[in-house]
């Protein structure tokens, strides 16, 4: 089976003739899904298939999409520069300059700033960065999804040990249960003669009742079943495989709920040590899926 955590990175580069790209994607836990997209202007047409493609492969997680590029030596700068925009500042610029009787001498690296540079977000810019930027994305997605699914495996079998000491402290609970009524009666009868002179006669019958309502409060054989039960649901859970996340944290509040209502029945102090030792697996068993998808 395999399992997916949210955390994960991905990184992918590629070229052409024209353009080199880097694409990083980096994603941690969310209980939703969170995209946000740090791309220069170029990759604007680009953005909503960028989060669509993010969707398709994964459920949650915040995601962080980090994408660079630089022109290739062959695809020259020059290339680039709007004739226009310069035709058009040099005409303007002329007749202020015979206004003010000034002169003014230019350099060719005065018109190599971005405002004299045509609009890369153009057709024809598109056609040549669409396959290649549409590739390095998905190659990211690729290597991110791998190591999502490395760091995934690895918290089920952190998880599986923790459950696995959590079953071991739940049969320790199960052994010292199943001596409740001798333990309650001798406790109830240990009370009594400290309290009381030794020549009062006992009513058995009035005492047994006392016993019988005294375990109805203590009896934790139906939060042990509870516990049994949930615990082959996580079992199934593992073997089922793909989103589990949300499956285990909904899980794991159930068995809190049935640990915490163990503790505040018992009057065994092995018990109470055991109660604890089991939500602090069950701490570690939410923790750890929590980052799971």
């Amino acid at each position: 089976m395999s399992f997916q955590s949210m955390t994960g990175f991905g990184r992918s580069e590629g070229s052409n003739e024209y353009y080199s790209f880097t694409v990083e994607i980096k994603s941690v836990n969310h209980r939703f899904r969170d995209i946000r997209l740090k791309t220069p202007s170029l990759l604007n047409t680009f953005e909503i298939k960028f989060k669509n493609m993010i969707g398709e492969n994964f459920k949650r997680g915040s995601f962080d999409v980090s994408i660079n590029y630089k022109r290739n030596q062959k695809e020259s700068s020059f290339n680039h520069i709007d004739e226009s925009k310069i035709i058009d500042f040099l005409s303007k610029f002329k007749g202020i300059n015979e206004k003010i009787a000034t002169t003014y001498s230019y350099n060719p690296t005065d018109f190599l700033r971005n405002e004299f540079y045509r609009d890369f977000n153009s057709e024809e810019e598109i056609k040549k960065i669409k396959d290649l930027v549409m590739d390095t994305f998905k190659n990211a997605l690729l290597k991110l999804k791998e190591t999502r699914f490395q760091e995934g495996q690895k918290m089920v079998d952190v998880i599986k040990g923790h459950k696995k000491e959590l079953h071991e402290q739940l049969s320790v609970v199960e052994e010292k249960a199943e001596n409740f009524s001798d333990l309650i009666k001798q406790k109830m009868t240990d009370k009594f003669r400290r309290e009381f002179p030794s020549d009062i006669k006992v009513d058995e019958g009035r005492f047994m009742q006392e016993v019988i309502h005294y375990l109805e409060k203590a009896d934790i054989a139906e939060e042990i079943n509870r516990l049994k039960s949930h615990l082959l649901k996580i079992d199934e859970i593992f073997k089922s495989g793909g989103e589990i996340g949300r499956k285990l944290e909904f899980f794991t509040q159930e068995l809190g709920r049935e640990v915490n209502t163990i503790g505040s029945k018992s009057f065994l102090e092995l018990i109470s040590q055991t109660v604890i030792q089991m939500k602090i697996q069950l701490e570690k068993i939410r923790e750890q899926s929590l980052n799971l998808e």
